[in-house]
């Protein structure tokens, strides 16, 4: 009786545990259908992702079935072998060897091994051989402590943070290639409905490809500890149509003109800006700040957040990014250029014409 109490527990947890998956899974499902941005892996929106997806329902099928008959049969044997107070305390008759039993749980196993390793070849070799149509987008993705910026040199202009790619029609394909680099450690590029995780490792150039089904925005994270600010590492991937990801290229190849009419104070934070260091880290194409160690702020006020993501992009938030970055990102390599609150206020509007 104390087997078959402890069996009966147990599976009330069991059960539990599955309800409160399987509800876990109907939530996320139904908030994917709602929403675009969400990072359900239960609501693959790309063909990558969608092969994974098929793979893990494949595999968790499989395991399952597995663990019902296995479970049935020690429940089974728990229940129905239980000591009685009217046993016999004698030891039974034991009886060894059964060639087919042997053979069986010898054979089924290596079956299913089998079939499990080959599906899982033909998925990774689907994923990560897939040639490159005609049309097809490049852009190399270098991980940065910690943000994330991104090369087009099809088109030739560097943005950071939010990552743009035109919807892919399945009639005619336009999937979006990403080279993927590191600057300085270890980071991990993963947009849950897209693609599977992918790592970017210094010296070491890995790639991964995605063509998004359906317009609208994709949220992801660095799935690699890479410091302190490694959970406000975050991804922001934009799917435009064909047309609006055309113009949004058009507009980021505009450089900053000098001699763009600019109001007094805007005028006096670019004197400020340029007679920093953040000339030295960051770049404004058309402009002497030539700096590769922070984002590219060309078209910086084009952009839905700052921080990679951490915070929207307003001017209260970016004069606080500004007078202080670790008031957002404790750890963040940017230092604090000890501006006089006159000189925050003139940067912050200077920034806010980088459109």
């Amino acid at each position: 009786m104390r087997i078959a109490s402890w069996t009966s527990l147990e599976l009330r947890h069991l059960l539990k545990l599955a309800g409160a998956w399987m509800l876990a899974a109907r939530c996320f499902a139904q908030s994917g259908a709602q929403s675009s941005s969400s990072t359900n892996i239960f609501a693959p929106a790309s063909t990558p992702a969608d092969a994974i997806f098929g793979l893990s329902i494949f595999v968790l099928a499989v395991t399952g079935v597995i663990f019902a008959i296995v479970f049935g049969l020690l429940l089974y044997a728990a229940i129905r072998f239980r000591r009685r107070p009217n046993d016999d305390p004698r030891e039974p008759l034991q009886i060894y060897g059964s060639d087919q039993l042997e053979l069986a749980w010898t054979v089924i196993p290596v079956l299913i091994v089998i079939v499990l390793f080959m599906t899982s070849a033909r998925v990774i070799h689907a994923v990560q051989d897939a040639r490159r149509p005609k049309g097809t987008i490049e852009v190399v993705v270098i991980g940065h402590q910690f943000w994330w910026e991104y090369r087009y040199p099809q088109y030739g202009f560097v943005t950071a943070n939010e990552l743009h790619v035109p919807v892919s029609d399945p009639a005619h394909p336009t999937p979006t290639f990403l080279e993927l680099r590191s600057a300085d450690t270890d980071h991990s590029f993963w947009i849950p409905v897209l693609a599977g995780k992918t790592d970017l490792i210094p010296n070491h150039p890995n790639s991964m490809w995605i063509d998004p089904h359906g317009a609208g925005l994709y949220l992801g994270q660095c799935a690699q500890y890479c410091g302190t600010q490694h959970a406000k590492m975050l991804l922001r991937a934009y799917v435009d149509s064909p047309a609006e990801f055309d113009r949004w290229v058009q507009a980021q190849q505009k450089t900053v003109r000098e001699d763009t009419p600019l109001s007094p104070v805007a005028l006096e934070g670019r004197r400020v800006f340029n007679s920093t260091a953040c000339v030295n880290c960051h770049a404004i194409s058309g402009t002497a700040a030539e700096g590769r160690v922070g984002p590219d702020l060309t078209h910086l006020m084009s952009r839905e957040t700052i921080a990679s993501g951490v915070t929207p992009n307003t001017a209260a938030n970016l004069r606080r990014w500004v007078q202080n970055p670790a008031a957002f990102k404790p750890g963040s390599l940017m230092p604090s250029m000890n501006l006089t609150d006159k000189e925050v206020d003139e940067v912050t509007a200077y920034l806010l014409t980088l459109h």
